[in-house]
């Protein structure tokens, strides 16, 4: 199949008489060029489930299916994009399925085992019920463009979540892509990426500029792949307490940024094997699971 005998995104928006909405950070991406590119960063997905969150009119969703996905579940909150993403579960031979519903309080492991129960001949193009909590039958992928104002908590969700939530290739602003790949020392070097590289190896793809999307945002957005490393560390709800105390003054020395842990922040440090006098980016991601290990110990 090939996307390029669809009606161009321009003129669906056009006919429709649709715009980005500010307020749920909509930047389209109307190239198919870029998009093609962001499905092929995801790897072989022919065959295999794929999550995309906030798909608008669908330039990510043509790609990726075009791509092979199968199950495609695309979860839009815009009811406004509904019309027309449901030509595309058509043309998809019944591969996609459109979600209504808010990706920051959807069961992705649910919505697998949904769809994973419907055959092709009977998926409709649009479903916005809520689906019984079942296993997921198969881990997914989940590839997407992310609306620019849930992006970040979206990653810490998908972080948390357990074996129904496969490889990631998702793009932010490039700031926030520069914040989950950074290393310790790096100016951008924080909790995001010392919670992503926890669960994942991270590696910064590629950029896109601003005037690739309508409407141009301030800034260029960047394509990042996260894909499950073989030590994962298991505690993320501890980790993410402690680089909160650890990054919340970050210039001040941890004996002094712990405090909000507990009083005894160079006795932990020790435990943890930690120069009380080091600040929170100069430890590396094995010294921050020692430190999460330790007060995960005395609590």
């Amino acid at each position: 199949m090939n996307a390029d005998d669809l009606p161009t995104l321009r003129a669906e928006l056009e006919a429709h008489g649709l715009w980005a909405n500010k307020g749920l950070g909509q930047h389209f991406l109307l190239d198919l060029n870029i998009t093609r590119r962001i499905a092929r960063a995801a790897g072989d997905i022919a065959g295999k489930p794929v999550i995309e969150v906030g798909p608008g009119p669908g330039g990510l969703t043509r790609a990726l299916l075009e791509a092979g996905a199968d199950p495609l579940i695309a979860i839009e909150k815009d009811a406004r994009f509904l019309p027309l993403l449901a030509p595309l579960a058509e043309w998809s031979g019944g591969r996609l399925r459109v979600v209504h519903g808010d990706a920051l309080t959807a069961d992705e492991d649910a919505l697998l085992a949904w769809t994973a129960g419907v055959s092709p001949a009977n998926r409709s193009a649009t479903d916005t019920a809520s689906p019984a909590r079942t296993p997921a039958v198969q881990a997914a992928s989940i590839v997407s463009n992310l609306p620019y104002n849930v992006g970040t908590p979206l990653l810490v969700k998908w972080l948390k979540a357990g074996a129904g939530r496969g490889d990631m290739t998702l793009m932010f602003q490039k700031e926030v892509a520069q914040r989950i790949v950074a290393k310790p020392g790096d100016d951008a070097y924080g909790r995001l990426a010392v919670l992503a590289q926890a669960r994942c190896s991270v590696r910064l793809e590629f950029t896109v500029p601003a005037r690739a999307f309508t409407p141009p945002p301030k800034i260029a957005s960047a394509v990042v792949t996260l894909k499950d490393r073989p030590d994962p560390y298991p505690h993320l709800d501890v980790l993410e307490r402690v680089t909160a105390a650890a990054f919340g003054q970050r210039r001040k020395m941890l004996r002094a940024s712990l405090r909000s842990l507990t009083p005894d922040a160079e006795d932990l440090l020790r435990a943890a094997e930690l120069a009380p006098t080091a600040r929170a980016e100069e430890i590396d991601q094995a010294g921050f699971r020692r430190l999460a290990d330790a007060w995960r110990a005395r609590a």
